[in-house]
């Protein structure tokens, strides 16, 4: 009898342990330089929604000049990358950005910026929020962390 309730207790704490945040939570962020200087680079990250929907209204980064969110698509068998605008967050919903999926142009990066650096990914939301993280500055060739 006390292994069974030892193994009910067990799996109520590991359920626990796996909820989903109350608040939107932006992580798992890096970003990739460009191949040729005064080209855009990109960043990448997960974000997950908290329990009220929201939407992305904007995206910045102290160490560029613009960011954009972005998505890749294929139209006529070729892929194309179109600006998103605001993005939807549902409840407790996870948006991967990704190479070759949703992602964020990193427009005139600054030139101080190296491989192997951290820069901050600002969201805004339409709720008020911003969602801030660190990303990860890799060059153009280096596997993604």
């Amino acid at each position: 009898m006390r292994a069974i309730f030892g193994i009910v207790a067990g799996a109520a704490l590991l359920s626990a342990c796996q909820q989903k945040p109350a608040e939107p939570l932006l992580e798992k962020a890096w970003a990739r330089l460009p191949a040729v200087a005064g080209r855009p680079g990109a960043a990448y990250f997960t974000l997950t929604g908290g329990r009220q929907a929201d939407t992305v209204v904007q995206i910045s980064s102290p160490a560029v000049g613009r960011a954009e969110l972005h998505e890749t698509v294929k139209q006529d068998g070729v892929n194309a990358m179109r600006p998103l605008g605001e993005l939807a967050l549902g409840v407790n919903q996870s948006v991967v950005f990704a190479p070759g999926g949703k992602h964020v142009m990193l427009f005139d990066v600054a030139a101080t910026v190296k491989p192997g650096d951290q820069i901050p990914l600002v969201l805004t939301l339409g709720s008020g929020k911003r969602l801030q993280a660190q990303a990860r500055v890799v060059g153009a060739g280096d596997p993604q962390p």
